[in-house]
């Protein structure tokens, strides 16, 4: 018997590093549940295989069911591999074992339950780091020699396992509550009127909600993932819709079975069938075992004999299913079941919010001016809201509906996924191209795309979500951010039988999106740009870790092994991190009287255009709105963003008509009559206008058009009322003391514009 193991420092380095948390019960021990062939042409496989070996009462408990091929009498020589390191080399004769079965081995069925004594001596050569390290990375190989001929017969490896793992329902209950809590606090601060902390902590909860589903999506590769990688990764399933509810797998397999499909057996049969959960390479039997079964969904155990040769692998998106005990017939109507509810439940708390604030005024529980914007107009809101879920769901939707077209479980399925994934992929490219729109207009008009985005109450409630997290002038980067969730949702889904691929494209993809970020820093401020560029580095090193995984290098295995701990380490940290500043950030939005001292204006001066329909911020301000007849028909809110004609972002409304639809003075219809053949539309948002940026200080400019001499224009010194009739009102002008001469105007400074 030959035994050597790592340096005591190397695994008291390990040890510190991995016992952060208790990962799961204090009794110790060490078992597997599958054992599979690893030579080709093995004459010995199990179609069941649990051994226990618990060291405190130095007991062996097994239960092995299985096929032999195999006459006559023979030794075990045994190997016990931990990350990649061969821990353990013995030899073991089965009669001087007393293993009654196996001396002789007899050709047929072998059926072996017992529970023997292990010496104690045993134990001194199992490292007692091996019962605490969470997923432990360890496999036992066992090669059956003939006694006559020293051949191998066969060959059989086991997976090892101490019972304990970072899969903890803990983890992911924590980051489901910590992301929703964030997008809750960021639309309460929203309708009280923080729109500047709305906006950070909305863009900082989608991040994170971002980051955990590319967490989610290591987990969906087909690559061989080191156990402690698969399990940290299960822990962000959820982002995903891979949560399994008991009555809800039963309509899965119910809705199957009625529309033509046939369910998936597999974790019903675990009592006389094999699985095993790809881990990291396994040598030539995994390609063997690939080649052969092909992950089979469905199994056949009719006889032991004709199960034997269907030990199942399971991979990539079917791994994921398999741990959290859904079959894979069910994942994609599980996932698709999940996002349905959600976006039910949030429309219905939406309403229920708005009930309850029209009971709360008129009981006097609080003022009349609270969440007015929202109850004057809070359908555009919910319309808002249900895009940002459905953004929020894309990836879940891409991969799930892309890969059920692979797998076709029911026709009716396939319908399901076809028409989720092609309308909401359309949904949302047709939102996007809308406020591409919207931001050229308001740079032809205004020459700054911030000003309509952020001006039109009706189109910052409905599409607001597709650019509020970025620059003013990075309006478009939602277009490369969507492509960039496609793409990668194509090779999840269409690769799954290519590792290798997926890890190439990841590598590809994540570099250019970072690279891309880094250049154009799109997002909203410094903070902002770090968090989420942050994040797209985290992304790239995983997508690195990832094609090392694939073995594509032939580094030795305890290289594999010491990488996924690494991953584990770096990637629980860094979700800490992130998980502290976005909870931080909510608790100040909900419990701070005014959380928008935290954060510093923006740049693009966005808070000098948001305007609230109900609370007129200056007498100018209202003194517009009386200009343009907004108070003579409708509100804001009144419009239909799904006309062009309807809103401030259409650029015009009807032909003598304002943009809510009011009748305009007749000088101001004749105007736009005569002005419309021959020179671009004008906004219907007054520009002389004084909007309060965020830090209370009033600001005005001068004319927005190149060409427009203030100086010489005839009137321009003289009030608003007292205009000379021939100067348009849509043009700029003054009001009295309050211009200041030769100052940008806000809606250029800050925007790029000013250089």
């Amino acid at each position: 018997m030959r035994f050597s193991s790592l340096s005591g420092s190397a695994w008291l380095s390990l040890a510190t590093i991995l016992s952060l948390a208790p990962f799961a019960s204090p009794e110790r021990l060490i078992e597997s549940q599958s054992l599979n062939p690893c030579q080709a042409n093995s004459s010995f496989t199990a179609t069941l295989f649990n051994v226990i070996f618990t060291p405190d009462n130095n007991s062996l408990a097994f239960n092995i069911l299985g096929v032999s091929s195999i006459s006559g009498y023979v030794t075990a020589e045994i190997d016990v591999i931990a990350y990649g390191y061969t821990a353990l080399k013995q030899t073991l004769d089965p009669c001087t074992s007393n293993l009654e079965g196996l001396c002789p081995m007899n050709t047929g069925q072998i059926n072996i339950q017992s529970n023997i004594d292990v010496p104690s001596s045993v134990e001194k050569y199992i490292p007692s780091i091996t019962y605490g390290v969470p997923d432990l990375d360890g496999v036992v190989k066992v090669y059956i020699k003939n006694n006559v001929t020293g051949a191998s017969e066969a060959c059989v490896e086991a997976p090892l396992s101490n019972g304990k793992t970072v899969d903890q329902k803990g983890v992911g209950w924590t980051t489901a509550v910590i992301a929703g809590l964030a997008l809750l606090a960021s639309a309460v601060t929203s309708g009280l009127g923080h729109s500047n902390t709305a906006a950070h902590v909305a863009a900082n909860a989608l991040s994170l909600f971002g980051f955990f589903q590319a967490q989610a999506i290591i987990g969906m590769t087909a690559v061989p993932l080191p156990p402690i990688v698969a399990s940290w990764t299960q822990n962000f399933q959820w982002s995903l819709g891979i949560i399994r509810v008991g009555f809800l797998e039963s309509i899965c397999t119910w809705y199957q079975r009625a529309t033509g499909g046939t369910p998936s057996t597999l974790l019903s049969t675990l009592n006389t069938e094999s699985v095993e959960v790809q881990k990291r390479s396994l040598n030539v039997g995994k390609s063997i075992m690939r080649a052969a079964h092909a992950l089979s969904k469905r199994v056949n155990n009719t006889s032991a004999t004709a199960s034997a040769a269907k030990v199942i692998i399971v991979s990539g998106i079917k791994r994921v299913g398999f741990r959290a005990k859904i079959e894979t017939t069910n994942i994609f109507l599980t996932g698709l079941i999940f996002f349905m509810i959600f976006v039910f439940l949030t429309a219905v708390c939406v309403m229920l919010f708005k009930g309850f604030c029209e009971i709360a005024v008129k009981a006097g529980w609080f003022k009349g001016d609270k969440f007015e914007d929202f109850r004057t107009g809070w359908k555009v809101v919910l319309k808002g809201i249900l895009f940002r879920l459905v953004l929020i769901g894309y990836p879940q939707i891409c991969i799930l509906c892309l890969w059920e077209l692979t797998q076709r479980d029911s026709a009716a399925e396939v319908v399901l996924a076809l028409f989720f994934f092609v309308s909401m992929s359309i949904a949302l490219a047709w939102a996007s191209l809308k406020v591409f729109r919207i931001a050229k207009r308001s740079v032809t008009m205004h020459k700054n795309p911030a000003y309509i985005l952020y001006s039109d109450p009706s189109a910052l409630n409905k599409w607001g979500f597709l650019y509020v997290q970025f620059r003013a002038t990075a309006y478009y980067f939602i277009m490369p951010s969507l492509g960039y969730i496609l793409i990668k949702a194509l090779f999840i889904a269409f690769a799954q039988n290519s590792g290798i691929t997926q890890a190439i494209a990841l590598v590809v993809i994540e570099a250019g999106f970072l690279i891309g970020v880094s250049i154009l820093r799109p997002w909203m401020d410094k903070k902002t740009n770090a968090f989420n560029i942050s994040i797209a580095a985290i992304n790239f090193i995983n997508a690195i870790f990832l094609l090392v995984f694939t073995s594509v290098f032939n580094q030795p295995g305890i290289v594999t092994g010491v990488m996924g701990v690494v991953f584990f380490v770096y990637n629980a940290a860094f979700a800490l991190v992130l998980l502290l500043m976005v909870l931080v950030a909510t608790c100040y939005a909900i419990f701070s009287k005014n959380p928008d001292t935290r954060y510093q204006p923006m740049r693009d001066d966005r808070g000098s255009f948001i305007k609230s329909q109900t609370n007129l911020n200056t007498e100018l301000d209202a003194l517009g709105v009386t200009a343009r007849g907004d108070m003579a028909q409708k509100g804001f809110y009144g419009r239909d963003l799904d006309d062009d004609e309807d809103s401030y972002s259409s650029g015009s409304g009807k032909m003598g008509h304002d943009a809510a639809g009011a009748p305009l003075p007749p000088s101001t219809a004749n105007s736009n009559r005569n002005l419309s053949a021959r020179e671009p539309p004008r906004s219907p948002v007054d520009p002389n206008m004084q909007y309060l940026p965020s830090d209370g200080t009033p600001r005005h400019g001068p004319p927005m058009y190149k060409n427009d001499n203030s100086s010489s224009r005839p009137g321009a010194d003289m009030p608003l009322m007292g205009r000379q009739r021939d100067q348009s009102p849509y043009r700029p002008n003054t009001a009295g003391g309050y211009r200041q001469q030769n100052n940008t105007s806000p809606w250029q400074r800050g925007a790029g514009y000013d250089h």
